[in-house]
């Protein structure tokens, strides 16, 4: 009985590690970028909020289907910094201004411990797979509806 009694205690333990482990699944929100010209297009963005989903980002992430992206909120205007550690995957980021206007874009290359920074205070960062922003006709001047 108390065998058993100590194989139960450790299967529940098992189990209360491996749920707190798991990823936490960020919220997701479908987002109209507006372009210069007047046309909208989409983009499904998972949005990082904390420091620690920030920090995190796509890193280890092999797949980032087409038309998502994770939109990056911080709370006050400041200069953005962002790098591909532990990133397989080739990310392009847009730098967005508290209004929504997208003012800078780069594209990044994986695993590059360099700093993709921007040149002034924006408030917001959207990564996509490298090329979506080109091929979509996003540019500067765009405006994304944030959140």
């Amino acid at each position: 009985m108390k065998n058993r009694l100590y194989r139960f205690y450790t299967l529940c333990l098992f189990m209360i590690f491996c749920v707190s482990c798991r990823a936490h699944a960020l919220e997701k929100k479908d987002l109209t970028i507006t372009k210069p010209d007047g046309t909208e297009i989409m983009i499904r963005a998972e949005l990082a909020r904390t420091q620690k989903e920030q920090m995190k980002g796509y890193m280890e992430r092999t797949r980032i289907p087409e038309g998502t992206g994770m939109l990056f909120l911080f709370d006050r205007d400041q200069i953005l910094s962002f790098w591909m550690k532990n990133t397989p995957t080739a990310l392009s980021i847009a730098y967005i201004d508290s209004h929504g206007t997208i003012r800078e874009l780069y594209d990044m290359t994986p695993f590059s411990l360099a700093s993709v920074k921007s040149t002034v205070s924006l408030r917001y960062a959207l990564e996509v797979p490298q090329g979506w922003f080109q091929k979509n006709g996003i540019v500067a001047g765009s405006v994304i509806s944030i959140p």
